[in-house]
Parts: C-alpha cells; structure tokens; sequence
C-alpha cells in the first residue's frame, strides 16, 4: 500500500493524521476499511491513528447499529506549538468543500 513516486519522493504534505481526519470529515460513518483504502494504508494503521485522534479530542464517535458515527471536533487548536493559536477547522474546510468553478483569469485591460 505504498504508492511511491521517484520522481517526487514519498513524503507527502499532510500527515497520515490529517489525511484520516480529512476523510472522516468528508463522511462522518465512513468504515475503517474504506478510509484504509483511501489514505492508502492498513485498516491496523488506520485504528491507531483513529485512537490518537480521539484521544487527543479531535474525534468522538457514536454506534449506530453496529457501525460508528464520527463527530470532528473543529474548534480544536493544532497541536505543535507554534499553531496552537488556529483551529483545524478551516484546513478540514479547505479539503472538504468542492472547489468553485473554475474560471479563466482576468486578463488586464490592454492600452
């Protein structure tokens, strides 16, 4: 479940962490399958990431039936230091609203 790139290297941007939270905001009653299959990891991995987020109170979940519902937590502040003073609401935000329209850019008026 590595999906290397040589060309860029195979680190990414976002941590596993954020991909997980990012996922479980996009569908707060996503399986830990799927989110495995869709950050690209092992459900194990996928379960201790989930507990971490949880434990750090980013997460709460309910049952419903015999599945879980997710509920993120976006007035939580980052955790290192210098980003505690912003909440991780805007970044899930950024990555959960469908981008707009895209649309061609202005041109400045000629002389």
């Amino acid at each position: 479940m590595n999906s290397r790139d040589p060309e860029t290297g195979d680190w990414t941007l976002l941590t596993t962490h954020a991909r997980v939270l990012v996922e479980i905001a996009r569908d707060p009653e996503v399986r830990m399958r799927d989110l495995a299959a869709a950050c690209d990891m092992t459900e194990r991995s996928i379960q201790g990431i989930v507990a971490d987020l949880e434990s750090a109170g980013f997460l709460s979940h309910t049952r419903v039936g015999r599945r879980n519902r997710y509920t993120v937590h976006t007035d939580q502040p980052f955790r290192h230091h210098t980003h505690a003073d912003y909440e991780v609401g805007p970044l899930l935000e950024l990555f959960t609203t469908p981008p707009a329209a895209t649309q061609e850019p202005l041109l400045p008026d000629e002389p």
